[in-house]
């Protein structure tokens, strides 16, 4: 991927990163795992990998992805450009993992859906769940 998500994410956040996240039924798209300091986050569905992000620690605590890898085979995988890449990557680790709300990152992704496809006038919680999903209070 050219373009990463700038974030630094607390050593807290990486503990619950480490953690991983399993979906627990078919309303819930992804399912993200650890290996080492490497995040893969796999469609819940199918199983297909589609990102695999790694993390470095930064210099006063925290960690932020140094590469990543997405998968560009358009049958395992929507994405086709950087900006959506690096938005869906961020907004899984941080709405999806560690359940925060991230309402700009949610915004921005509509924004570049809405951009890209014929569903421009779809509501933006219709548009979140078919690239998103939910989150279970679970995990």
């Amino acid at each position: 991927m050219l373009e990463l998500p700038q974030r630094i994410w607390s050593n807290k956040d990486w503990e619950r990163i480490e953690r991983g996240y399993a979906a627990g039924d078919m309303d819930e798209k992804w399912d993200v795992f650890t290996e080492g300091e490497v995040v893969f986050l796999h469609r819940s569905w199918t199983g297909y990998g589609v990102f695999a992000a790694t993390f470095e620690p930064v210099y006063g605590g925290g960690c932020r992805i140094a590469s990543a890898v997405v998968e560009r085979d358009s049958e395992r995988y929507g994405g086709t450009d950087d900006a959506y890449d690096c938005v869906t990557l961020e907004l899984v680790i941080t709405a999806i993992v560690l359940g925060e709300p991230a309402p700009e990152l949610r915004s921005r992704l509509v924004e570049l859906i809405r951009r890209r496809s014929h569903s421009a006038d779809a509501p933006a919680g219709v548009i979140q769940h078919s690239a998103l999903g939910l989150r279970s209070g679970s995990n």
